[in-house]
Formats: structure tokens, sequence, C-alpha cells
């Protein structure tokens, strides 16, 4: 009974250490596979270059070899068999896409769009035996793909008043990924206050690439002569920024806060003066004309009496 629990133990142990390497095999191959794929980056609707990084130390003919390339859900972009192209092997997406250099083992994909970034492998093959292949190198690479937004317009939306703030727009168009903020900011000679809001972010469905707009109302520093407002966009890789100039006439300064009391007070002074002499002369003129009815009934009656006499 002793012999067979230690045996079952031994089992269940073995077994348990057999599944934890298992696991951590499989964990390092995911963690060797990223380590191994080359990082590299290109722009929209320019070429890509995916290596192979082959060292052909045996210098093997290429008339002896298989090489093709993969995307991650394994179409085949190129294959080269024996030497020679082979586009029934390749998928519709990557036809006329592709071209081959044999000195450097690099494949170049153009017309590179959004849907193309992601994990690409090489696989060579070296056919030692009639009817058999033997792989002699396998390389990964991962593609990001890139777009540079426009320069960021600046549009007025509203009329400048000194007042009140002004609404302005920006935009920019045509990019990717997207971007980490938009933002304005306003400069003037005594200080510099950025001013962010909710970017709209529209992704076009055919080519996957951003548009972007910010519309935000900024008030003007009172005071100032010399107003710049910069539109500034931020991305991973850089920073565009376009700007605005808005100018006062230095001879015609805002009024402060006394002058506008001061002045409305004087309107309203105004209207009640002119109120108080608008009533004071339609009470004379009305008072002329009751004298005149009265004047005019009393030469009446006159005249009357000397016609009986």
């Amino acid at each position: 009974m002793a012999l067979m629990n230690t045996y079952n133990y031994l089992r269940y142990t073995g077994c348990r250490a057999m599944g934890l390497r298992l696991a951590l095999l499989v964990i390092a191959a995911f963690l060797l596979r990223d380590a191994a794929s080359v990082k590299i980056q290109a722009y929209f609707n320019e070429t890509a270059e995916l290596p192979c990084q082959f060292v052909n130390s045996q210098n093997l003919n290429l008339t002896d070899l298989v090489v093709f390339w993969q995307n991650q859900e394994r179409m085949v972009l190129y294959e080269a068999y024996k030497g020679k192209y082979k586009p029934e092997h390749v998928n519709v997406n990557y036809i006329g896409r592709t071209s081959f250099d044999q000195d450097n083992w690099i494949l170049r994909l153009h017309g590179i769009q959004i849907k193309d970034q992601g994990l690409y492998q090489c696989f060579i093959h070296h056919m030692k035996n009639p009817g058999g292949m033997v792989r002699v190198h396998q390389n990964n690479c991962e593609l990001s793909v890139l777009a540079h937004f426009s320069k960021p317009e600046i549009v007025l939306t509203s009329n400048i008043t000194r007042y009140s703030t002004i609404n302005v727009t920006c935009s920019s168009k045509q990019g990717y990924p997207k971007p980490l903020k938009m933002f304005f900011q306003l400069v003037t000679e005594n200080s510099t206050s950025d001013h962010h809001g909710n970017m709209m972010v529209s992704q076009d469905n055919v080519t996957k690439l951003f548009n972007l707009s910010l519309s935000l109302s900024v008030p003007i520093p009172a005071g100032e002569v010399n107003v710049t407002i910069f539109c500034i966009l931020k991305t991973e890789s850089m920073e565009l920024s376009s700007s605005l100039l808005l100018y006062r006439d230095p001879m015609d300064p805002l009024p402060d806060t006394h002058q506008v009391t001061w002045i409305a007070i004087a309107i309203i002074c105004g209207i009640t003066l002119g109120c108080g002499i608008g009533v004071y002369l339609k009470r004379c003129r009305n008072k002329k004309q009751q004298q005149f009815v009265i004047a005019y009934k009393g030469d009446k009656n006159h005249q009357t009496r000397g016609g009986r006499q």
C-alpha cells in the first residue's frame, strides 16, 4: 500500500513538472518570436522593405532554394521556386505589388496601405533531395504604417470683437495613427495660455486614415495689441503647428470697467434728459394751443354781440 502511494505521488508530481515545463516552453516560444521580430516602418502609399536577413554562408544557389514570404494570416506575398517567380501561389491582394532583391534578400512591398501592417515571415528551404525540402532559414518582421497629417488649418468662425471671445476651428487631414492631442495656444507679449477641448476624430472607410477637427471659444486678453493663436498637433513622432496673428489698433485701446460704467451712466442720463425736454416741450405746445382756442372763442362771442346791436 505504501509502495502504491509512493508511485502515485511520483506520477502526480512528474505530470505537474511536465505540464509546467510545457507551459514555460510555450511562453518562451512566444517571447522569442516577439524578440526576433524586426520592427520596420513604412509610409502610406510608399514602399516597405521586408528583410529576410539570410546569410548565405554555404553559397547556396537560388535555383536550389524555395523562398517565400507570408503575412500573419498565412497569405503568400511572394514565392520563388528554384529561382522562378510563382504568381499562381501568391494571394490576389499582393499580385503586382512586390519585387524581390535577391542580392540583399529583401522583399519590397509597394503601395503600402494601413491594412498591410502586421507580422510578416520569410522562409527559405533547400531542395536537397528530389521531392524533399529542408528549412534553412526563417525571419519575422513587424510592419507598422505611418501617414503624415496635413498642416493644421485655423479658421475664424466668428467676427473679431473687442468685448468677447473668438470662435476658432482647427483641422488636419489624412493621418495615421491617431495623434496624441490637438490644442490651441494663445501667445501675447505678457502671457502664454493653452486651451484644450474635445478633438473630433473621423476615419475614412476605405483608406482608414484619420481626419481631425477642434473648435473652441478662446478669450482675448484685454489690453493686448498683438495676439497670436497657434493650433498644435502632437503625434508620437512629430509636432505640427500653424498660427494666426490677431492685431488691435494701439490708438484705440479697450476701455476699462470704470470707463464702461461712466459711459453707461452718461447714456442713461442723456436719455432721461431727452425724455424730460420732450415732455416739457409737449406741455408748452398744448398750453399755447389752449390759449389760442380761448382767444378765438372770445373774439367770436364779441362779433356775435356786435351784430345783434
